[in-house]
């Protein structure tokens, strides 16, 4: 018992185990980011925040005391190496779906977050690290709740079929003119029984779209509509 008593009161392994828990520290703070992307269903949830905190944390440890045998090192090299390469992970997230609608951003900007994190806490700024890391759980849940805070114009295809090209057309872009959605553009294939039409619009912030889609799919001149 002695012996582990006197093990334990060097001071190197208790430097050693104060870096442990550094780590240790951002992939927790990492998981708790995650999971508040994990409840929303996104692509990256706790497993992937929690191995970027950890990741970062571990880098930024071996930046700051992994060359202590080289003369005049920069210690800040490697640390630089995390916010530039971090992005790699973050682009893999972003993806544009058929309808040209980008998804993934916002969680991108939170692995990225994560990353900084990681980073406070694998320097020994513990404070900043911590708090920083609530902070952006913080801003994920009310942003999301709080809709006038978080909504934006949102781009969109519309895709419809119709016997009654010209009525359905017209009526169509006066009701989207009054709903404030704007037509970017335009595109009319004609066949031999009905005419497809694909619009490209620009919703306004909170527009239910799906309203839209629901009340022209009662139209019985509206053979077939998807958006």
């Amino acid at each position: 018992m002695a012996e582990l008593y006197a093990f334990l009161e060097d001071p190197r392994i208790l430097f050693n185990i104060e870096l442990f828990l550094r780590i240790l520290l951002g992939g927790v703070i990492g998981a708790v980011i995650g999971h508040e992307r994990k409840n929303r269903d996104k692509s990256a949830g706790m497993r992937t925040h929690a191995i970027v905190g950890l990741g970062a944390a571990l880098m930024m440890v071996v930046s700051k005391y992994g060359f202590g045998d080289i003369p005049d090192y920069d210690a800040s090299r490697v640390a630089a190496q995390i916010v530039s390469g971090i992005g790699f992970l973050g682009a893999g997230i972003i993806f544009v779906r058929n309808n040209a609608t980008v998804s993934g951003l916002t969680t991108a900007a939170g692995i990225w977050a994560t990353a900084g994190v990681g980073m406070a806490l694998g320097a020994g700024i513990y404070f900043i690290g911590i708090s920083s890391g609530f902070l952006v759980v913080i801003l994920q849940v009310l942003l999301h709740r709080i809709r006038f805070l978080s909504a934006e114009p949102t781009r969109g295809y519309m895709k419809l079929a119709t016997d009654q090209f010209e009525n359905v057309s017209k009526e169509l872009q006066e009701r989207l003119g009054e709903d404030h959605v704007r037509l970017l553009s335009l595109k009319v294939s004609k066949g031999k029984e009905n005419t497809k039409i694909e619009l490209e619009l620009l919703y306004p912030p909170g527009y239910e779209k799906q309203a839209l889609l629901n009340a022209w799919a009662k139209d019985p001149r509206i053979h077939s509509i998807s958006g």
